[in-house]
């Protein structure tokens, strides 16, 4: 009798990406924050993280701190009943744009960047 044959495929391996599209899509995870919030960084991370240790560390630090520009936004919008809240929920708008576009910056040269004042919430 012979032993029957193992056909059994590797499992899926992510291709790599290259360093420009590692900054690419590392930059997507910040500039997209202006637009779409913490999905952009969501999305990136889902869907190019594991195929890149730098896309996955931007996009948890990009994460990270839209988590935490979101919970601002509802203290500030508890704060708004006490004028306080609406020129809070601004310096944070102003803020999270601010800090994106650095973010974005250090992105697009390869480099880490550390959002200040980001809760350390996703690893």
């Amino acid at each position: 009798m012979t032993e029957p044959q193992n056909n059994f495929q590797p499992p899926y391996q992510p291709q790599p990406l290259r360093p420009d599209e590692e900054r690419t899509w590392a930059l997507l995870a910040h500039i997209g924050t202006i637009v779409l919030g913490f999905l952009a960084p969501l999305i990136v991370l889902l869907v190019q993280g594991p195929k890149s240790a730098m896309v996955r560390a931007h996009s948890v630090e990009s994460l990270n701190f839209q988590i935490t520009v979101t919970i601002g936004y509802v203290a500030s919008a508890v704060l708004s009943v006490v004028f306080i809240g609406i020129i809070t929920g601004f310096v944070i708008w102003v803020a999270a744009i601010v800090f994106a576009i650095i973010a974005t910056i250090a992105a697009s040269k390869g480099e880490p960047y550390t959002y200040p004042f980001a809760l350390r919430l996703v690893k």
